[in-house]
């Protein structure tokens, strides 16, 4: 399936990304989705910027109870990149995203200093790493992967190894 398939079906679902360090404020983030086949459950359409753990085509559970809390209920095999600038760079943003498209991934965040692309696992994490390290390597820019370490311990989630068992 490709987005195209829900474009009459798409909506925006908040999420809790986290917590203000300062002021302790919930911070929430919407994300293009579309209803899957659960109660409160969508397919989300584009990986967050903000929101850990979860990547395009992932299915989340939304709790009606509790604004923006959600449970991941199925993984699709997606990563999210997530690309930090410190400074605006439109040539890098150009360079980049054509070669991760080359490699079958999307770009879903444009903004002035930040990017988020989406990429099947499969490609490989060390082609990937090798792609965005060498494109990056000396610029004002940090990246990271959205949906591939812990929040909190930083440890790798690992679940793409059950993925790569089936």
């Amino acid at each position: 399936m490709t987005n195209a398939d829900f474009a009459d079906q798409e909506t925006r679902v908040e999420l809790l990304a986290g917590i203000h360090p300062e002021n302790r404020q919930p911070i929430f983030e919407q994300i293009l989705a579309t209803p899957a086949e659960g109660e409160n459950e969508y397919r989300l359409l584009k990986s967050p910027l903000f929101v850990r753990g979860i990547a395009a085509q992932d299915i989340v559970r939304i709790n009606p109870d509790s604004r923006g809390r959600f449970e991941l209920v199925q993984r699709s095999g997606i990563l999210a990149l997530r690309v930090f600038f410190k400074q605006p760079d439109a040539d890098l943003e150009n360079q980049l995203t054509a070669e991760l498209e080359k490699l079958g991934g999307s770009q879903d965040i444009l903004t002035e200093r930040a990017l988020v692309y989406s990429i099947h696992f499969g490609v490989g994490f060390q082609a990937i790493e090798a792609l965005i390290n060498r494109m990056t390597a000396g610029k004002p820019v940090q990246w990271m992967y959205g949906n591939v370490y812990h929040a909190e311990t930083g440890e790798p989630l690992n679940w793409w190894q059950d993925m790569l068992q089936a």
